[in-house]
């Protein structure tokens, strides 16, 4: 009787081993757009591509595609303002890459009411997200601007711009769970918007684009020249951590 209690117990070990092991295989049905683009030249494969919320219309071209908005969607977490928005659309990608950045040209010609905007997202979930983007204000200026967004709430870091500026590149970075936002002009010459930490950005992520009107407003933008490359936001050389 004992040998059978013993057996039992070893095969309820091995099943209790395996069920383990699996729950930590990589996901079967997981695909990895960063590692495609990077075996693809970093080429970006707008049709893999999924949406989190769709927007109000959106048109595909080639490498390019253009977003309506519909009003009343915004992101925006407490701060504040105290509102709670997540209603913006959405367009991402998957990865579980740890050192990659990824580029995208925004033409916003069309927007025209206050806080119309468009621009890059790394969207986790509704309390964990950052932005960078461009937001109409006037006919003066509008705002060139990131958020990052921790455990439900926002910041907000802010230029003003002139408000003829129609086009923006940005560039998104990850070093593991830290993360550098930038933008240009040219699309070569990028300057720093914002490094931060995101601590539900250490595994698998999602990143891409978003647009929204906050107000009674809709316009189109366009995202094109989108790729991935290496990390463009090299190691640290200066000052090195505390012991």
């Amino acid at each position: 009787m004992s040998k059978i209690i013993i057996a039992l117990l070893g095969v309820s070990f091995m099943l209790t081993a395996c069920k383990h092991h699996s729950d930590n295989e990589p996901e079967t049905d997981f695909t990895d757009n960063v590692r495609e683009a990077l075996s693809d030249g970093g080429h970006i494969d707008l049709a893999s591509l999924e949406w989190t919320r769709e927007p109000g219309g959106y048109e595909v071209h080639g490498d390019s595609i253009a977003i309506t908005t519909a009003p009343h969607t915004d992101l925006w977490q407490r701060t504040y303002y105290h509102f709670q928005n997540d209603n913006a659309p959405v367009l991402q990608m998957k990865t579980r890459e740890k050192f990659f950045s990824f580029v995208v040209k925004t033409d916003f010609t069309q927007s025209h009411q206050r806080f119309d905007q468009c621009g890059i997202v790394m969207y986790l979930n509704s309390e964990n997200w950052l932005k960078g983007s461009v937001e109409y204000e006037n006919e003066e200026f509008q705002h060139l601007g990131s958020v990052v967004t921790n455990r439900g709430y926002s910041d907000w870091a802010t230029t003003a711009i002139p408000a003829d500026v129609k086009t923006m590149w940005y560039r998104f970075s990850r070093r593991e769970d830290d993360y550098c936002i930038e933008c240009s002009t040219n699309g070569v010459d990028f300057s720093q918007m914002r490094i931060c930490h995101m601590y539900e950005g250490a595994d698998v992520i999602s990143f891409g684009i978003y647009v929204c009107s906050p107000e009674e407003s809709s316009f189109k933008a366009v995202f094109s020249d989108m790729r991935i490359t290496e990390c463009m936001w090299k190691a640290h050389d200066g000052q090195q951590p505390d012991e």
